[in-house]
């Protein structure tokens, strides 16, 4: 699924305000409408956070909080591909750690940085569910495992030459 990059402003509030009153009445709504938000959009632009808030009778601390303590959730635009290096202890014993500082070095970013040109958002992710192919990325909504040096800089490549025009909202 393609999230939304050009709408505007005004039709990101009214999109914002139609996924919370869908959701508003859901137990533990907070939690769905943040995952909704996300999915729409790849990030929970900053404006949603007072419409939530006032459609679910939450503070704005609340939101933001809970926004900020799970990993998952995005407060700036990725870029057009995440790539998730796997963190877990399967992975780390075959070789993530190297993998993940080599990709800090190919893509001159850290985690939860996005390359200059857009292209790529690098996150840590702590289980993928592949241990029996570590280490393993996942790039967008692709599993890669049994990754090399080699491999990463393959599928870089790759997608690079494909390479797709990202507009911030």
């Amino acid at each position: 699924m393609k999230a939304e990059t050009n709408v505007p402003y005004d039709g990101i509030l009214t999109d914002i305000r139609h996924i919370v009153s869908g959701l508003k009445d859901k137990p533990g709504a907070l939690l769905p409408v943040l995952h909704a938000i996300q999915k729409k959009y790849r990030y929970i632009p900053p404006a949603a956070v007072p419409v939530i808030a006032k459609v679910l009778n939450l503070s704005e601390a609340d939101v933001h909080g809970t926004i900020s303590f799970y990993h998952d959730f995005r407060q700036e635009p990725p870029g057009a591909n995440v790539v998730q290096i796997c963190r877990a202890e399967s992975c780390q014993s075959m070789g993530a750690r190297q993998l993940e500082r080599y990709a800090f070095d190919v893509l001159d970013v850290d985690y939860r940085g996005t390359t200059k040109d857009r292209q790529f958002s690098l996150e840590p992710v702590y289980c993928l569910g592949n241990c029996a192919n570590s280490p393993s990325v996942r790039i967008n909504d692709t599993l890669h495992g049994d990754m090399t040096e080699e491999r990463f800089e393959a599928l870089l490549a790759s997608i690079k030459a494909e390479r797709i025009e990202v507009k911030v909202i």
